[in-house]
């Protein structure tokens, strides 16, 4: 799985322990999946008490690096030891990559169908060749009032 540099030093950041203590960690986790899959997530999420004691760059940049790594797994459908394996790669520990996995399996369902919905292709304009043709008629039943009007107007 190819993820950019960005997002990679995001990945190792949320490894640490020294950055991230277990709960910081979960709450994290649980955070990134919560901001894809609800709609009504805002940035609250972040805001748990918890969470407070790590500086918000950081904390932005580790939270926007869980949920592309997520959303990157669920476009690629990773399975347990895809996912198992890019942890490893980032030095996360086995209890981490355990709960990763765990709550990757527990939102799979709903990723799917969230990247489902969004669509393959490019996002483009349907059906509005009907306002062009309301204005075409419109323009041309003005350029008839008018030519109406001018051939009143000579002849007076």
């Amino acid at each position: 799985m190819e993820l950019s540099e960005f997002v990679q030093k995001g990945f190792q950041l949320l490894a640490d322990p020294g950055s991230f203590d277990p709960n910081a960690f979960t709450l994290l986790l649980r955070a990134a999946f919560q901001s894809l899959l609800d709609a009504q997530a805002d940035e609250a999420v972040l805001d748990h008490p918890d969470l407070k004691r790590i500086d918000p760059v950081v904390l932005k940049h580790c939270h926007a690096a869980a949920a592309t790594y997520i959303l990157e797994a669920g476009k690629q459908r990773a399975d347990k030891s895809t996912l198992s394996t890019y942890l490893e790669d980032c030095k996360f520990d086995r209890e981490r990559i355990e709960l990763f996995c765990t709550e990757y399996q527990n939102n799979k369902n709903s990723l799917e169908i969230l990247l489902g919905s969004i669509g393959r292709s490019l996002p483009h304009i349907i059906d509005v060749s009907w306002r062009l043709e309301y204005q075409i008629k419109d323009l041309v039943g003005k350029l008839k009032d008018a030519s109406k009007s001018l051939e009143r107007a000579t002849q007076l």
